[in-house]
């Protein structure tokens, strides 16, 4: 999630030294640098429900799912960015010298929040297409029960399926992983109020 800012044009190099050392995650979109603003408990749950479920079921198979603090790089826009979560194939493949920023994920998460639902769906969907091995891309909706998923198909179109009842069942089409809405949103309460 991310609040606005005041503009200042820095360089990669600038952000990154700033993310080693600040006690805030921030976003770098080619030149500005966004402060990243705390979730809430629902967005908590929904993030923690995903990729436990994912990481019991795909034991000793190989793909690696990574919350929160994994950030991702994609460097046709000039993007740094933290997705709630990432699925990657085989081995993480590292943009510089750290183990702190990848470059190819197959499958994106993100848990909508009232602040960045309207980026998350349009302007950060787009950027995340530019990345090769990017297939599947996964909106969780915090505030109803709303999964949104894309898939990339053989002609190179992304089809959406969207499910809308806890007794749903999401599959992903490029990784043999499914789960239900009811384990993706077990112990989140809508009548939260959220951001």
């Amino acid at each position: 999630m991310q609040i606005q800012t005041q503009k200042k044009h820095s360089t990669p190099e600038e952000y990154l030294q700033l993310e080693e050392t600040s006690e805030f995650k921030h976003e770098y979109y080619d030149g500005e640098i966004v402060p990243m603003a705390g979730g809430t408990t629902n967005y908590n749950e929904i993030s923690l429900n995903f990729c436990t479920n994912f990481k019991f079921n795909m034991r000793g198979k190989n793909y690696k799912i990574y919350m929160g603090d994994v950030r991702l790089w994609i460097p046709r826009y000039r993007i740094y960015t933290y997705p709630d979560a990432m699925v990657i194939e085989g081995e993480p493949i590292y943009e510089g010298n750290n183990t702190t920023t990848v470059t190819n994920p197959r499958v994106i998460i993100e848990v909508l929040s009232k602040s960045t639902q309207s980026h998350d769906k349009t302007d950060k969907f787009r950027f995340y297409r530019s990345i090769p091995t990017f297939k599947e891309y996964i909106i969780v909706n915090q505030y109803e029960y709303l999964v949104e998923h894309y898939a990339k198909n053989a002609n190179a179109q992304w089809v959406l399926t969207e499910y809308e009842s806890l007794d749903a069942v999401l599959s992903l089409q490029t990784v043999d992983f499914a789960i239900s809405l009811s384990d993706i949103y077990e112990g989140v309460s809508l009548s939260a109020v959220g951001e």
